[in-house]
């Protein structure tokens, strides 16, 4: 969440939730460090939560301006809010339960009614057409490649001093991943805001990737156990999905039982075929070739929480993909319950894992973990393919923003933590870049 204020108008870049500890998490959301009733406008890149997941807070607390965004993100947008606002409630009469005595109630963040008037607020813009946000500011979307709709944003500002350029990226796509576009290219400005999740790390081929998920899933089932996928419901599930399809049609995997059981993840799949503007040209291609790619051909969606319960008490090898990708919500951490004391199992770690979170647990190698309140060992295989990720690595940032060295005055990296963002301030810096810092939260920038 970024505030860009200028003589005219305060704009929001992204509104999106802090993921973490749950009693800092709820702190940092629940209050704005502005009065609400002065933003003007939010411009929003994606609908990740992580960027768009406070939104319903902003209107419940007084902001009435527009909402930019791309088509395909207001579409999702509309599937992440919901889900949020159903996992907010859930929150608070979970810890409700838990008060004592003349403690307040704990309140949701926002409800369903705070996401209809959200919704209602977002103004959708296709890529490449530029939008006035009052006078003297322009802002137009570029192809982020990151999730259907991503976008960097670029904003061209009339001041005193004279045209000042400010470019946000969002979150950068990975080139080459399947499925959508690559991102557009970065042009030069006088300040960008850029996101650093992957500084310092590089991922492996996107093939070898799709080898790696083959190899872990035969391995898995011809032992008799489950791969338990965490995964996004919105971008990393359709991923999956689609590496799975692919490797069964090639003969590399047999046709083994597939299943999505997050019905969030269901809609946002409806969503992804509803918007294949946003898809490069050879998903089209194969999407007139088979038209089931992300259909039940190998994949079964699983929507009631009867046949989730049901798949906990299946026979036989299978993948499960369900959300949260950071095992902090969902069907997920029932399927992980019941995995988890099974060395049979395979739980397939498929991106980033935030710190304090269960996914995090996970990677580092913890013998047990707490899933639902409740202690479990940790027997089940733990196997990281960070190849999965839909951000650009160090390699790739520096490849997509090394033209602009020597052109942009000054970098400012979010979106990471901080060995990551220090990693690839390095690298720019190596590139030629003179001025790149990492800002402190509450920072102030001047252009």
């Amino acid at each position: 969440m970024h505030q860009l204020t200028t003589a005219g108008k305060t704009v929001l870049l992204d509104c999106g939730l802090f993921q973490g500890k749950r009693s800092e998490a709820h702190l940092r959301n629940r209050d704005f460090p502005f009065r609400t009733r002065d933003i003007d406008a939010v411009v929003l890149s994606h609908a990740h939560v992580d960027h768009c997941g406070n939104l319903p807070n902003l209107v419940r607390r007084g902001f009435a301006g527009p909402i930019y965004c791309t088509p395909a993100t207001r579409a999702l947008a509309a599937v992440m809010l919901g889900d949020a606002a159903k996992i907010q409630q859930e929150d608070a009469n979970y810890l409700n339960r838990k008060l004592t005595r003349g403690e307040p109630k704990i309140l949701p963040l926002f409800d369903a009614r705070d996401v209809f008037r959200t919704l209602t607020k977002m103004q959708a813009v296709r890529y490449g057409e530029p939008f006035s946000i009052g006078k003297g500011m322009e802002v137009t979307f570029a192809d982020a490649g990151h999730l259907l709709g991503s976008a960097t944003v670029h904003l061209r500002l009339d001041t005193p001093s004279g045209e000042k350029r400010i470019t946000f990226t969002g979150d950068v796509g990975r080139p080459g991943l399947p499925i959508l576009r690559d991102p557009e290219p970065i042009p030069a400005c006088d300040l960008l805001i850029s996101e650093s999740t992957y500084g310092g790390h590089t991922h492996e081929p996107v093939d070898e990737t799709a080898d790696k998920l083959g190899d872990v899933v035969r391995r898995t089932a011809e032992r008799g156990g489950r791969v338990i996928i965490p995964a996004f419901a919105v971008g990393r599930t359709q991923t999956v999905v689609y590496f799975l399809h692919q490797l069964i049609s090639a003969g590399k995997l047999r046709d083994i039982p597939v299943f999505v059981d997050s019905p969030m993840a269901n809609r946002a799949t409806e969503v992804f075929n509803a918007h294949t503007e946003c898809f490069d040209e050879d998903m089209l291609a194969l999407l007139k070739a088979e038209p089931d790619v992300f259909g039940e051909k190998h994949v079964r969606y699983v929507e009631s929480p009867n046949e989730s319960v049901k798949l906990n008490r299946r026979d036989g090898p299978c993948v499960v993909v369900s959300a949260s990708g950071m095992c902090e919500a969902g069907r997920v951490l029932h399927h992980l319950k019941h995995g988890l004391g099974d060395a049979r199992n395979t739980i397939l770690i498929a991106g980033f894992q935030a710190k304090d979170t269960l996914g995090r647990r996970l990677v580092e190698g913890r013998p047990e973990v707490r899933v639902l309140g409740r202690p479990c060992p940790v027997k089940a295989e733990v196997v990281v393919l960070n190849g999965l990720s839909s951000h650009a690595d160090h390699g790739d940032m520096l490849r997509m923003l090394g033209p602009l060295a020597g052109k942009t005055a000054r970098v400012r990296l979010v979106h990471g933590e901080p060995e990551r963002a220090a990693k690839l301030a390095e690298g720019l810096k190596g590139i030629g870049f003179a001025d790149v810092g990492v800002p402190d939260r509450g920072e102030t920038v001047q252009v």
